[in-house]
C-alpha cells in the first residue's frame, strides 16, 4: 500500500486510537495511564495523542546508555517534552531485544502502563516469530502484565506524520538499523512487497487471527451471500456451492469481459454475471430459461456476461439483443 494512502489527518488517528481502546478496553474513559517513552515518533505519537483524548497522561523513560551521548539525549529529550521520569537502568550480561523489554517493563507495575507498538511493529513481530519459532504469534493488545498497546492499528509513517503535523519533532534511535527487526524493516519486507503489494496487510491479518472475507464467506452457513474480494473479483455462495466471478463494472462505452467485448453508449449500463433468479426486463422469463433454451452448459453460465440498468437484465450477449448494445465474442 502507498504510503499517501495510509496517512490519516490528526483528529482522525486520534479516532482510530480511541476505537482501539475502546474496542480492547485498554484505559478506563478519562482515566490515568503511564506512557512508556523512548522519544522516537511512535511513542510521542501515543503520549501527545492520549492527551488530546482527555486521558490523564505521564510518561516514564527508561535510560540503558547503549549509546552513550546519544542514549543521554533521548532521556533529556523526554524530560523535557514530556516530563517524564527518568530511570537508569544498566542492560543485562546479554542485551538482546527481548531482555531490555522486559527489563523496561520491570518498572513501574502498578500503574496501567501503554506503549506505542504499531501495525509496522506487528509485521516485523510476525516475520521475526514465523523464522526463529515457526509460529505466527502477534503482539497482543494488553500484556498479561496489563501493558497495553494503543497504536497497533496504526503504521508507522503514520506516527511520523502525525509527530509532524502537531509540530513535535521526535528523536530517531541510529542504531535501529542493527537490530534483528532493522533487517526486516529496511532489507526484507520491501523484497515482500515487491513479490506482493499487500504482503504487510496479510501478515497484519495473520498477526490479528482476523478471518479474510473469502474465510468468512465460505464459513457462513445460511441462505446466499456475494463478497468483493478486490482486483474485478467477486466470490458467491449459493448455499453449498462457492464460485468466483468478475465484479460488476460500469458499460462505459467499451467493456471486455472474458471473450466478450460489449459496446454501449446508452447511460446508467452496468456488465455483470448472471445470478439465480435473474429475469428479462419487462418480460416474466428468467435468464436461467434463456441459458437452457440456448443449451449453454451450467459450467459456463456462471461467467456469462449480463448488461444491467439497476436490477433489471437488458441484454444477454450472443442470447439476447436490445436496442443500442453491441456484443462481439472475440
Amino acid at each position: 500500500m502507498a504510503q499517501s494512502e495510509r496517512l490519516s489527518a490528526p483528529g482522525d488517528l486520534r479516532a482510530r486510537v480511541e476505537e482501539q481502546i475502546r474496542r480492547h478496553d485498554l484505559i478506563p474513559s478519562g482515566g490515568e495511564v503511564l506512557a512508556l517513552v523512548s522519544g522516537g515518533p511512535d511513542s510521542t505519537c501515543l503520549w501527545h495523542a492520549l492527551r488530546e483524548l482527555g486521558y490523564r497522561v505521564s510518561a516514564l523513560h527508561v535510560n540503558h546508555g547503549l549509546r552513550g551521548a546519544e542514549s543521554d539525549e533521548d532521556a533529556r529529550f523526554c524530560r523535557e517534552a514530556f516530563g517524564a521520569e527518568v530511570v537508569e537502568a544498566p542492560p543485562p550480561a546479554r542485551p538482546t531485544e527481548d531482555a531490555l523489554r522486559e527489563l523496561r517493563y520491570s518498572f513501574a507495575r502498578d500503574r496501567l502502563r501503554a506503549t506505542g507498538h504499531t501495525a509496522s511493529d506487528q509485521v516485523e513481530t510476525v516475520l521475526y516469530r514465523l523464522v526463529s519459532s515457526g509460529t505466527a504469534k502477534g503482539i497482543k493488545p494488553r500484556r498479561e502484565d496489563g501493558v497495553v498497546r494503543p497504536l497497533l492499528t496504526l503504521w508507522r509513517e503514520e506516527t511520523e506524520a502525525y509527530c509532524a503535523a502537531v509540530g513535535l519533532d521526535p528523536r530517531h534511535d541510529s542504531t535501529n538499523p542493527e537490530t534483528a527487526r532493522g533487517l526486516i524493516r529496511d532489507e526484507i519486507l520491501p523484497l515482500l512487497h515487491r513479490l506482493h503489494p499487500g504482503a504487510e496487510r496479510n501478515l497484519l491479518r495473520l498477526a490479528e487471527e482476523r478471518p479474510s472475507k473469502l474465510d468468512a464467506l465460505l464459513a457462513a452457513r445460511e441462505g446466499s451471500k456475494r463478497v468483493d474480494l478486490g482486483q474485478g473479483l467477486t466470490a458467491v455462495r449459493e448455499y453449498d456451492r462457492v464460485w468466483l466471478e468478475q465484479t460488476p463494472v460500469a458499460l462505459d462505452r467499451s467493456v471486455r469481459w472474458g471473450e466478450w467485448r460489449i459496446e454501449s453508449e446508452l447511460p446508467g449500463l452496468k456488465v455483470r454475471s448472471w445470478r439465480p433468479g435473474d429475469r428479462l426486463a419487462g418480460r416474466r422469463k428468467k435468464v436461467q430459461d434463456v441459458f437452457v433454451d440456448a443449451k449453454i452448459p451450467r459450467s459456463e453460465r456462471e461467467a456469462w456476461p449480463l448488461v444491467v440498468r439497476g436490477s433489471e437484465v437488458v441484454a444477454v450477449p450472443g442470447l439476447v439483443d436490445a436496442p443500442g448494445i453491441k456484443a462481439t465474442r472475440q
